[in-house]
């Protein structure tokens, strides 16, 4: 991993009444984060199911590169949000089975 790189938790509140912008903006928010997971700026996303929290792990170079990323949601307009710069950040890699010929 390049050693210039931040670790960034942001966690967002999500709003208690879910408007109508909001819920029509979710697939464009699951757009955007399957670009930012496929180019390493997101590492990690998570949605509570019963207490409206969302979390994600951003790799960046700077607090503003994570602030434009943020911004970049469609959904963080309608969230309060907190951000933690991470000491570390270690996880598991996902099972994948390997290939075989037979």
């Amino acid at each position: 991993m390049d050693s210039s790189l931040i670790q960034f938790m942001v966690d967002f509140t999500m709003p208690t009444t879910l408007s109508d912008d909001f819920v029509s903006s979710i697939p464009q928010q699951r757009d955007v984060v399957n670009r930012m997971l496929t180019e390493g700026k997101l590492i990690n996303y998570a949605l509570a199911l019963e207490d409206s929290k969302l979390w994600a792990v951003f790799s960046v170079h700077s607090e503003a590169e994570l602030m434009e990323l943020v911004s970049s949601l469609p959904l963080s307009r309608f969230m309060k949000l907190r951000i933690c710069e991470l000491t570390f950040y270690n996880a598991a890699h996902p099972f994948s089975p390997a290939f075989s010929m037979n």
